[in-house]
C-alpha cells in the first residue's frame, strides 16, 4: 500500500517537472499594459462644456438614485406596511426580503406613473428637444413631484420641519423649500405606515390570544402558541384574500394624484 502511494506521488511530481520544463522552453513575449490618463483641459466650444456637465449630472443622479427612489416616492410607506404584514402573520422569512422589496418597487412604479408621466411630458421631452434649458427643465420637473409630496404630507409635520429649519414662515406652497418638504413627507409616510401596520396586527393578535387561551385551558403550557396559530392565520389571510386587500388599500391611500 505504501509503495503504491509512493509510486503515485513520484508520477505526479514527474508530470509537474515536465510541465515546468515545457513552460520554461516557450518563448516569453512582452506583455503590454495599457496606459490610462485622465486630464482636464480647456474646452474649445461651449458644447463641450455642456456635454461634460450633463455627464457629471447624470453620474450624480445615478449615485443618488436609491435615495431619490426612497425619499421622494411611495416606496417608504409600501415597504414598511409589507414588513408589518409579514411580522403580524408570523412568517419571519416568508416572503423573503427580495420578494417584498420587489413587490414594493413595482407598486411604487404603479403609484408614481402619473407623476413621472407629467415629468416626462413637461420637462424631459422639451429639454431633449432643446426647447428648455436645464434650469427650466428642473423647475418644471419639480412641479408634479412637489404636488405629490404636498398631497401626502401632513401640515403638522411640514410646520415642524419649517420651524426647525429656522426659515421664515411661507405664505403659500411655492415658498416652501424642497428639503423641509421632503423631511415632512418621510415623517408623514412613516406615521401612516405605522397606523396601517397597527390595523393589520389586530386580527392576527386576537387569533394568537384565542389560541394561547385554548392551549392554556387544555394544560398544554409547554407547546408554543405560535406553532398552532400560524396555520390558522395563513388560512384566515387566504380566505379574506389578504394580498388583494393590502394592495388595494395601499394604492387607494395615495388618493387621486
Amino acid at each position: 500500500m505504501r509503495d503504491e502511494t509512493l509510486r503515485r506521488l513520484f508520477g505526479v511530481w514527474t508530470v509537474v517537472v515536465l510541465f515546468c520544463g515545457v513552460l520554461h522552453a516557450l518563448p516569453v513575449e512582452a506583455v503590454t499594459v495599457p496606459d490610462l490618463k485622465i486630464s482636464v483641459g480647456a474646452a474649445s466650444s461651449p458644447e463641450q462644456v455642456s456635454t461634460t456637465l450633463q455627464i457629471l449630472i447624470l453620474l450624480t443622479v445615478l449615485t443618488l438614485a436609491p435615495a431619490i427612489l426612497v425619499m421622494m416616492t411611495s416606496f417608504v410607506l409600501i415597504v414598511v406596511v409589507l414588513s408589518f404584514l409579514r411580522q403580524a402573520i408570523g412568517t419571519h422569512q416568508v416572503p423573503p426580503n427580495q420578494v417584498l422589496v420587489g413587490l414594493a418597487l413595482f407598486l411604487t412604479f404603479f403609484v408614481m406613473t402619473p407623476v413621472w408621466t407629467q415629468v416626462n411630458q413637461n420637462a424631459l421631452q422639451p429639454y431633449f428637444n432643446h426647447e428648455l434649458s436645464q434650469g427650466e427643465a428642473f423647475t418644471r420637473a419639480m412641479v408634479p413631484i412637489r404636488k405629490f409630496l404636498f398631497h401626502q404630507t401632513r401640515e403638522k409635520d411640514l410646520s415642524l420641519c419649517i420651524r426647525l429649519s429656522g426659515e421664515k414662515k411661507p405664505t403659500n406652497r411655492k415658498e416652501v423649500k424642497t428639503i423641509p418638504l421632503l423631511t415632512a413627507f418621510v415623517m408623514s409616510e412613516l406615521k401612516t405606515a405605522f397606523q396601517i401596520g397597527f390595523m393589520i396586527y389586530i386580527p392576527f393578535l386576537v387569533l394568537d390570544m384565542v389560541v394561547a387561551s385554548i392551549l392554556l385551558s387544555m394544560g398544554m403550557m409547554m407547546l408554543p402558541p405560535v406553532i398552532i396559530s400560524l396555520p390558522f392565520k395563513l388560512m384566515l389571510f387566504v380566505l379574506v384574500d389578504g394580498w388583494y386587500m393590502i394592495v388595494e388599500s395601499l394604492i387607494k391611500s395615495f388618493g387621486t394624484l
